[in-house]
Order: structure tokens, then sequence, then C-alpha cells
């Protein structure tokens, strides 16, 4: 009888297009499927708190799936290698599968894993579960890494093609469960009832990923090209944080819009190709991070490594907290600690108002959003970061600097988001919305504001603040 095999979930808690499952049905005997909680070889970008909170949901979300399939989740605390090799002690297992990851010291840890492994004797084999492409399998013609998204674009979708996802395999039981921890002793949610407006915004998990993919395909997708970046609309997939913990397959995304495309009975829309374009914008920032594993902590571009940025500490509160005086920024950081998200559009002006309005370092920025966002991804956070903060993957960044009143303005045009995270400006007349300092004082009177009291006065001037972030950054530039 062949003997059981350990599957090691990580970031693909799904069970459908998960070849390190697939694998292990393939290779027949029973299938043990093991999460490893050892936050701590992560280093300093282990999962932290609004991932956490995800992360509990979705394994509990696991837990009742496994249960369907007549399985369950071993759940184990402590060293990644030393619990692996405990467990196959305890099961017999001749086999350990897992799917890859991509983020600098968990390959260096999974490398150090597998090689232990192998040298017990064990079959050890790891696969591509969340990306379209390994980042090793697609270069330049010069043969080196992409830094240019558009020819990354050009090399990735013409090897694509077609995927076809595969349906979860069965799974055979052991005759015998090994012990496990519970998931409440991992102790991931937080003490104080801080993720109220997560949970009623998300439903962790592959089926609330599922279900919002069916949502977006049919009330969303045909105008995703316009509506993606208008924060006042539900334009969006909102699939970031299920694509982060693997809870749906890329592959299915992609297979999903190469369908409709085929689909004869309905007229092709630019925007299917502009959603792609996002998916594989997603895979740039892997490939960026597996070939550039420095940019987490240091920037791409060298040369600002000098560049000479403000310690403001007030700043960034005001900034962490919504309290800038600019309505759109406020609206998008008090979007983000409520629901632990914030809107890809206003994630840029953020970001660009922290970076070039403030002059403060992108890595406090990419510090918060790795704290309290739930789809908190060490490739995407950093391309992120340094695209808008100049020093990134780009051609020409440094000069572009958002301009927060005009794009609340275009994007936010009569307000509806600003009032939703912004209450206290909710009576103002749509004229003054994103510019509220301009208004004149019988308006904010009848709006119930006081500038300076109700609502902060803007922390800096944005035109100043340009001139002042352009004459910084080219200085970089010479």
């Amino acid at each position: 009888m062949t003997a059981p095999s350990l599957v090691w979930f990580r970031h693909d808690l799904r069970l459908d297009d998960n070849p390190a499952l697939r694998a292990a049905s393939e290779r027949g005997g029973p299938i043990i499927p093991v999460f490893l909680w050892s936050p701590e070889e992560e280093g300093r970008w282990g999962p932290a708190s609004a991932s956490r909170w995800w992360l509990h949901q979705t394994l509990a979300a696991l837990e009742r799936e496994l249960g369907r399939h007549q399985s369950q989740l071993v759940i184990r605390r402590g060293e990644a290698k030393e619990l692996l090799r405990r467990l196959v002690r305890e099961t017999g297992a001749e086999a350990v599968y897992w799917n890859r990851r991509y983020e600098p010291a968990v390959i260096a840890r999974d490398t150090e894993v597998k090689n232990a492994l192998k040298k017990d004797g064990l079959t050890v084999d790891s696969f591509n579960a969340n990306l379209l492409i390994e980042p090793w399998n697609v270069r330049t013609k010069q043969d080196a890494p992409f830094q240019v998204y558009t020819a990354f674009w050009n090399a990735v979708s013409a090897r694509c093609g077609e995927v076809e996802p595969e349906p979860a395999p069965s799974l055979k039981s052991p005759d015998q469960w090994p012990s496990s921890d519970s998931l409440d002793a991992l102790k991931l949610e937080p003490h104080v009832d801080w993720a109220g407006g997560m949970r009623e915004t998300w439903t962790p998990g592959s089926a609330g990923a599922e279900k919002r993919f069916e949502v977006f395909l049919e009330s969303a997708l045909d105008d995703y090209d316009e509506e993606r970046n208008r924060p006042d609309h539900d334009g969006t997939s909102a699939l970031s944080p299920h694509l982060h913990f693997g809870e749906i397959s890329p592959r299915r995304l992609w297979q999903a819009i190469s369908d409709r495309m085929k689909d004869g009975r309905r007229a092709p829309r630019p925007a299917w190709e502009v959603y792609r374009k996002e998916l594989v914008w997603r895979e740039f920032a892997h490939h960026l991070l597996f070939h550039f594993n420095h940019t987490p902590d240091k920037p791409l571009r060298e040369q600002f490594e000098k560049f000479e940025w403000e310690y403001d500490r007030k700043g960034l509160k005001a900034w962490q907290m919504g309290q800038t005086g600019y309505p759109i920024v406020d609206a998008g950081m008090r979007q983000l600690w409520h629901t632990g998200w914030m809107h890809n559009r206003v994630r840029m002006i953020v970001a660009s108002f922290l970076t070039k309005d403030l002059r403060i370092h992108w890595l406090r920025g990419a510090e918060w959003f790795w704290d309290t966002l739930v789809d908190a991804d060490l490739a995407n956070n950093t391309l992120g970061w340094q695209w808008t903060a100049g020093c990134g993957a780009d051609a020409a960044p440094y000069f572009r600097v958002f301009n927060p009143t005009m794009q609340g303005e275009k994007f936010d045009p009569e307000g509806h988001y600003v009032r939703r995270w912004v209450p206290e400006l909710r009576r103002l007349p749509t004229k003054w919305i994103h510019s509220l300092w301009t208004a004149p004082d019988d308006v904010l009177r009848k709006s119930g504001i006081t500038l300076g009291e109700d609502y902060p006065e803007p922390i800096v001037d944005h035109g100043e603040a340009r001139t002042l972030a352009l004459e910084a950054f080219a200085k970089i530039k010479k």
C-alpha cells in the first residue's frame, strides 16, 4: 500500500487547480494536508495584523472544505523543517509536496527544507500554483530580467495562451490522523475589535473568492477599463486578497476571460484585455521581486539610496489616520483602516502624497500598508510603492506627482467616495468637496464645518510641495 503524502499548504488555500494536491493524489495513498505557522521564518515581512485576520478566516474555510471531502487540516506551530520531519515520523509519509512562494526569505527557507527532506530519503517536489508563468521562464532578448512592463506584457501574454485549470482531486484519508493544534491556538485574530469593518466587507475562503469573481464577471468586467478608476463605484474585482492567499487561481481568471473572448454570443470589449493586463501586472511584480530580491527594503534604482527623504513624524501620523486635509487622501486612508483594503486608484494618490507632497520615505508607506492591508503581498506592495516613489521599474517616473484635488475631482466627481469615508464632509456641496479650503465661510458654516476643528486644514500646500519634490528628484535624476 502506498505510504501517505504530506501536502504543505501556504498561499494556495484551495483544493481546485492545486498542483501539489494533484501530485499527491496521483501518487496514490493517503493525503495529509498540513499548515505550519512559522512567521519568524519570513523575516521582517512576515504576515502582519490585517493579513493574520484574513489568514484565520481562510484557514477556517479551508478546514470546512476539507471536511466536506472527508479530510482535515493538520496545524502545527514551530520551525517548518523540524515540524515536517516530525510529521513524517508520526505518519510514515514518504513524500512531501508544496506550491512555491517567491518572497526572498521564504525561498531561502524552502530551499533548506527541500534539501533536508531529500537528504532524509523522501520524495519532495514543489509546483507553481499562483502565477501564470514562473519568474525565471521569461526574459528579455538580451537574456536579462524585464524592468519595463509593456515589454513584459508582450512576452507573457504571447506565452499564456489557453490554460485548463484542474478540478479538485479525490482525497484519501489516513487510517489515523496525527494530532493538530487548534486554529485559535495560533492567535491570529486581533485582541481588540479592530476587524469589525473587515468582517462586514469580506468573505475569506475559496467560496468567497468564487462568488466575488462571478459577481465581477456579470456586473463589472465589461466596463472595467473605465470603472476601475472610480473609487465611488464598485468597478473592480476586489480579488487581490483572494489571489494573495491562493483561494482562487490566476489561471482560472485568465481562462475565464479567454473563454469570454471566444464566445461568439458576446461582442468583444476592450475591458477584457485591460483586466488581463492587470493580471500580468501582478506577474510583473513577482518577476521583479524574484530577480531583484533587495527591493522590499532598497530601491531598484541605486541612485535613490542617496535621496534625502524628510523625517516628518507628525505628517506620517496625519497620513496614516486620514487627517491630511485633502479629502480624497483621507478617504482612502480611512477606507484602508476600516476594511483592510483601498481602491487601487486611491492607493496611487495616497502613495504619491506621502512620497512627493510630504517626501516621506516610501518604506514608511510600504510598512503601513503591510500592516493594514488584507491583501498585503510583498511583490505587489514593493512594486506599487517604488513605482509611485519613482525609484522602481519605470522609464521616467520622478516627475509624476498626483494632484490630490484634481484626482478627486476627476475620479470622484460627485464626492460620493469622500462623503462615505469622511462623513464630517457629507453636507458639503459637491463644488467644494475636494477643495473645501476654497469654499466661502458661509458655505462651510452651513455644512457644519470649521476648518482646523471639524476637519483639518491641508497639512501642506500641494503646489509648493510639488515644486520642492521636483527639485529634490531632479537632483537624483542628474
